[in-house]
C-alpha cells in the first residue's frame, strides 16, 4: 500500500463556529484568529494506491462556485487538487475510487466541475472513478435540514448520481477493501464515514470532521457546526480512548499545520502526544 497526502489549499472559518461553547481565550491558544475572528484551516485529502485501486479520500472545496460564495471562505495557498495529484505522478483520470467521508462542500466540492462557467454544465472531475458514500448519508444530504442546508450544495451532489458514478457502501460490512475499513459517526452529520487503514504496521485513521485538528482533542472542544454535539462528545471520547490505547495515527484533514498526530491517556484524560508528517511514519 502506498499513501500520499493530497493538499487542496486552505480556507478560513469563524473561530467561534469551529469551537462551539469554548471561549476564544482558550481556543485561540492553538488556533489564533485574524481581525475578523477567522481561523485558517487545511483541506487535506489522502491518496491510497493498493490492489490496483487508486483511492482518493475526499476532494476539497472545488472551484465551480461564484466569487460571492468563495468570498466568505478566503481560499489561499499554492496547493490545489490538480497540482497535488500531478506531484504524486497522477491525473484526474487515474482515480478509480473517491471515498467521500461526507457531503459537506469542503469535502466533496472538488468532485464536480463546470467546464464552461457560463453554461454551468456539470462534469465529473474523476471520469473513471466510482464516488462512494452510504445511502443513509446520501438521503440526509439531498433532503437537508435547515441547519446543514448551506453545507449540502446540490451542484456538488446531484451530478454524482446523474453521472451514474455514485455507489453506496454497506454500513453493516464496514470494509472497503483489504486493509481499509471504516466506521460511522453521527454527531457532526448523519453517518459520516471515518476510514481506518492498515499502513506500515500501524492503524491510520482519517479523522475528517470527527477530529478536525489537534486543537479539538479536549472533549468540550466541539464545533458549532455539529448537528448533535452531545453525540459528538460520546463519539470523540470513545474514539480518542481507543486511539490512545492502540497507538493510532490520526490523520488530520483540517489542521492548518499538522498532518498527523498520536494521543495518550493522562490523569486529565486523553491529550496530544506527538505531531508529525505522513512521510515520517
Amino acid at each position: 500500500m502506498n499513501i500520499k497526502v493530497i493538499n487542496t489549499g486552505f480556507f478560513k472559518l469563524d473561530g467561534g463556529a469551529m469551537f462551539g461553547v469554548v471561549p476564544k481565550s482558550l481556543w485561540s491558544k492553538t488556533n489564533p484568529a485574524d481581525q475578523n475572528n477567522l481561523c485558517t484551516w487545511a483541506m487535506r485529502c489522502l491518496l491510497i494506491e493498493s490492489e490496483g485501486k487508486v483511492v482518493l479520500i475526499d476532494n476539497g472545496i472545488g472551484d465551480k462556485q461564484d466569487a460571492k460564495f468563495f468570498s466568505h471562505y478566503f481560499l489561499h495557498g499554492d496547493d490545489s487538487l490538480e497540482k497535488s495529484l500531478h506531484k504524486a505522478g497522477l491525473g484526474f483520470n487515474d482515480i478509480t475510487d473517491n471515498f467521500l467521508t461526507h457531503l459537506h462542500f469542503d469535502h466533496c466540492g472538488g468532485g464536480v466541475f463546470h467546464k464552461d462557467a457560463d453554461s454551468k454544465i456539470p462534469q465529473m472531475r474523476f471520469p473513471n472513478a466510482k464516488y462512494w458514500t452510504n445511502k443513509d448519508h446520501w438521503n440526509w444530504a439531498i433532503e437537508p435540514n435547515s441547519r446543514e442546508k448551506a453545507s449540502f450544495l446540490k451542484e456538488n451532489i446531484l451530478p454524482i448520481q446523474e453521472s451514474g458514478q455514485l455507489d453506496y457502501l454497506d454500513l453493516e460490512n464496514n470494509t472497503f477493501f483489504n486493509g481499509f475499513d471504516y466506521f460511522t459517526a453521527d454527531g457532526h452529520t448523519d453517518k459520516q464515514m471515518i476510514p481506518k487503514v492498515k499502513y506500515k504496521g500501524k492503524t491510520l485513521v482519517f479523522a475528517a470532521d470527527l477530529l478536525p485538528s489537534v486543537g479539538h482533542i479536549p472533549l468540550p472542544y466541539v464545533m458549532g457546526y455539529d448537528t448533535r454535539p452531545l453525540i459528538t462528545l460520546e463519539e470523540k471520547k470513545r474514539f480518542l480512548e481507543e486511539a490512545a490505547a492502540n497507538d493510532y495515527i490520526i490523520f488530520l484533514e483540517h489542521d492548518p499545520i499538522h498532518e498527523c498526530c498520536t494521543v495518550k491517556m493522562t490523569e486529565k484524560g486523553v491529550r496530544l502526544n506527538q505531531t508529525f508528517s505522513l512521510d515520517e511514519i
